[in-house]
């Protein structure tokens, strides 16, 4: 008997910008296409999605859901899944890319008697809700949604209070159906085995660590997790911790006037050569290049236009 086709989980970064950590995605280009994928993928940050036209499935590792216009969707980093709309039909999605607890940092801090269940959500978030019955909870996103794409003034901080807002109502719904997944099955079932080195990665990399710990935190041998971290993120563990060292050195080079030397040390290189090799790999030219380049850019500008194009970048064939 031939065996079961294996399921492709594919990663996807998201580089948000560091001190408000939210990215938009909306617009015509955002079409959902009616073919299935072949594969399941994972973001590193929560996925919160309205869909505005047509019908169609999402698919938490390989069980699925029907989604209609008018729904919203919530789908917490490392979860596996994929959308296409029904046959004939190209449904429409607006998409915001947040890290929550970076966003309200200190209102679900581990004296809050509510972290606890902030934090367990923010892991294991699959939630399908329609405007129809939570009419505050769909408003709060759209009207996330237009502050971050008019950008009138303190619209940070008009975003933070709705974000504070939303997820205050969205815990109660959580905690109300205790902490259960879509599909009721256990909190952890859909966790991805490499996830706690890619937590441990985007705390620590400015840190030097044998990959040897990675694999020690995943309960898997070297050889194994070595081949399962490659399958899932088509990179070897050394080569994503190096490219999550550039990826932040942009931040730097963006924000502040510090040297290329400074940069390099605090995100984890030991020699400024090595920086200047792996980011001119990665990026395509020397940061000094880059920096100068980045420059005549407004910046808040640059920092979305980064991430959007990382977006569109991993989302070459409009697979969601």
């Amino acid at each position: 008997m031939a065996k079961p086709k294996k399921t492709v989980i594919e990663y996807r970064n998201y580089e948000l910008p560091l001190n408000f950590p939210v990215l938009l995605l909306t617009g015509d280009r955002w079409h959902i296409s009616d073919v299935k994928s072949g594969k399941l993928h994972f973001h590193n940050c929560l996925e919160i999605g309205i869909c505005h036209s047509d019908s169609g499935i999402i698919e938490f590792d390989n069980t699925p859901y029907p989604f209609r216009a008018g729904d919203i969707t919530f789908i917490s980093r490392n979860v596996p899944h994929t959308t296409y709309s029904n046959k004939g039909e190209a449904s429409l999605w607006s998409y915001i890319f947040i890290q929550p607890d970076e966003l309200l940092k200190g209102m679900y801090s581990d004296s809050s008697p509510y972290a606890e269940v902030f934090a367990d959500m923010l892991q294991n978030f699959q939630l399908i809700l329609n405007k129809e019955d939570y009419p505050e909870i769909y408003y709060l996103i759209r009207t996330t949604m237009d502050e971050l794409q008019e950008k009138r003034i303190n619209y940070q901080l008009s975003v933070k209070g709705l974000m504070l807002s939303l997820f205050m109502k969205v815990m109660r719904i959580y905690s109300e159906n205790k902490g259960k997944k879509l599909d009721d099955k256990d909190a952890h079932e859909n966790a991805i085995v490499i996830s706690p080195a890619l937590d441990y990665i985007k705390e620590n990399y400015m840190m030097n660590f044998p990959m040897e710990e990675l694999a020690d935190m995943c309960h898997l041998s070297q050889t194994h997790f070595r081949r399962v971290f490659h399958e899932i993120m088509n990179t070897s563990p050394l080569n994503y911790l190096n490219t999550t060292r550039i990826l932040q050195s942009c931040i730097l080079l963006r924000t502040t006037e510090e040297s290329i030397l400074s940069i390099s040390e605090q995100v984890g290189f030991r020699s400024v050569s090595s920086y200047n090799r792996h980011f001119s790999e990665i990026m395509g030219t020397q940061p000094s290049e880059w920096r100068h380049k980045m420059a005549r850019v407004d910046n808040a500008s640059i920092l979305e236009y980064t991430g959007w194009m990382q977006a569109q970048t991993l989302t070459e064939s409009r697979d969601r």
